[in-house]
């Protein structure tokens, strides 16, 4: 093997190591995660959350015994390709061994060791960009038409992963018409790939029609309780925060595009820079669905510097530029990893609050970042349900309703009992199992709202009781109450399916 993928490989061991050691046994799985486990029971072309392609790695991941090694394998897998790609675009733009090293680094030692540790569709998301920018390079490197098609289809399994990639695409198609390359508008090659790519993803785009389009509600939704709180300014501070270790060699980058002439071909990536960007802070994006558009730019940034650094000062350039990311994120290292307890960020609320890590998507500042507080007080909530649920006379007949997606996919991933419970929150409301005739009923309720459940519920059964709670203070879900109903008075079934069909008419 040649000497440069033995250090390629190591670095991919690298990564694997770093990902499963950032890990703190006191926390969970994070809220997002179990939806996304649950969706592997329920395949289909599209959900109210995410498109399918996250719904077809959890059924692997179910396939494999559904642990939690699995469940953290493959966004480790995802990052490590990668660093694949961003090593296979230097070796395109001819960079060196130091080149190839810089910017393996830069990718190793960025947010994506932070983005990685969770099972979302956020690291494919980075990795489909990454593949795309990367198969344009070897197209406008060699006109060879088979890249047109093979980037259609990479754009369409991104698409299939997460709606981002779009964005990929408004930032590059004004940005391809600022330079000669405009002539690949007029080919018919190109017409035809952009066809294919719409076959692959035609099937979750009539699933969207079939369902009436929920990805709009979705994003509707999601601008009025998330994105109204998102600043501009905010956005473009994170922007920096994500890639402080790799900034140097970013900006290097965007001036190589400009001004370097062996870049001269790729000038339309130094445009779509900008437009991409211009767009995200324009529709007041969160900072984390950026992160994608980094990697390629730090392929150029590698080989420029590589060339550009003069010989008498390369020995002390090249470690300072290798050391910047090593060392940003060993500064960064408590704040960006669950790998201290909820009682150390606590006691230093300050500092992460000066830092802006405490605000949650409401707007408002917690005692712990959001992440790190959705990762915390699920077991304990599966493990009570399942204590009631192993009591119940007829437990199989027992309903279990949630407020919320985290609630019902935790309890569904930790149950020992192989329970379904479900919620009118997200992709749930479409999981209902109202075959069996329910004579118990198990509502899980957040702390505000149980007196209120206790008295709109309890005149339909006989017997009515706060059966536990969540007792860990530091979960976003403390408090969060489980409440038991026995004896029903009323068809439990027809009553729940008039509240779906109520909730669908309302969506």
């Amino acid at each position: 093997m040649n000497n440069r993928y033995w250090i390629l490989a190591a670095f991919i061991l690298a990564k694997f190591l770093l990902q499963y050691l950032f890990f703190n046994p006191e926390y969970d799985l994070q809220r997002d995660e179990f939806l996304h486990l649950d969706q592997a029971n329920h395949l289909a072309w599209g959900f109210l959350s995410v498109p399918p392609l996250t719904s077809w790695i959890s059924f692997i991941i179910k396939a494999l015994g559904n642990s939690v090694f699995w469940v953290r394998f493959f966004p480790a897998l995802f990052g490590a390709l990668t660093i694949i790609i961003v090593w296979k675009a230097i070796e395109e733009l001819k960079g060196n061994l130091f080149a190839l090293i810089l910017g393996a680094t830069c990718i190793l030692f960025s947010s994506l060791l932070r983005l990685n540790t969770l099972y979302q569709p956020n690291s494919f998301d980075v990795l489909s960009w990454t593949a795309l920018y990367f198969i344009l390079i070897k197209y406008f490197n060699s006109d060879k038409l088979r890249w047109l098609y093979i980037g259609s289809f990479v754009f369409a399994i991104g698409f299939l992963n997460k709606y981002n990639i779009v964005f990929l695409l408004i930032g590059l198609v004004p940005a391809v018409l600022l330079t000669n390359h405009r002539k690949v508008y007029i080919l018919k090659d190109f017409y035809f790939a952009l066809f294919l790519g719409f076959l692959f993803i035609f099937p979750n785009l009539w699933w969207q029609y079939s369902n009436n389009f929920p990805v709009f509600i979705h994003l509707s939704h999601l601008a009025e309780t998330q994105l109204a709180h998102v600043s501009r300014l905010n956005f473009l501070k994170e922007q920096v925060f994500f890639i402080l270790g790799s900034f140097p060699v970013i900006v290097a980058a965007i001036y190589a595009l400009f001004f370097y002439k062996p870049f001269e071909k790729f000038k339309h990536f130094g445009y779509s820079f900008f437009f991409t960007l211009i767009v995200f802070v324009y529709f007041k994006a969160k900072g984390y669905y950026a992160i994608g558009l980094y990697p390629i730019y730090i392929s150029f940034g590698s080989v420029f510097l590589s060339e550009w650094i003069k010989p008498e000062l390369k020995k002390y350039f090249q470690t300072a530029l290798v050391s910047i990311p090593i060392i940003c994120y060993s500064l960064l290292f408590d704040i960006a990893f669950s790998i201290k307890s909820p009682k150390h960020y606590i006691a230093n609320s300050d500092k992460y609050k000066a830092l802006g890590l405490l605000r949650w998507e409401d707007g408002k500042d917690h005692s712990l970042p959001q992440d790190f507080a959705d990762m915390l007080g699920w077991k304990e909530l599966a493990y009570k349900v399942d204590s009631i649920y192993s009591s119940l006379p007829n437990r199989e007949n027992t309903l279990i309703l949630c407020d919320n997606y985290g609630q019902a996919g935790a309890i569904n991933y930790y149950s020992r009992y192989n329970v379904k419970a479900v919620s009118f929150n997200a992709d749930y409301i479409n999981w209902f199992d109202l075959s069996p005739n329910y004579v118990n009923f198990i509502r899980i309720k957040e702390s505000e709202e149980v007196n209120y459940e206790l008295t709109v519920t309890s005149p339909y059964f006989k017997s009515a009781r706060i059966s536990g709670f969540i007792t860990n203070e530091y979960s976003r879900e403390f408090g969060t109450t489980i409440l038991l109903f026995t004896e029903p008075t009323i068809n439990i079934n027809e009553r729940i399916q008039a509240e779906i069909l109520r909730k669908k008419i309302k969506h």
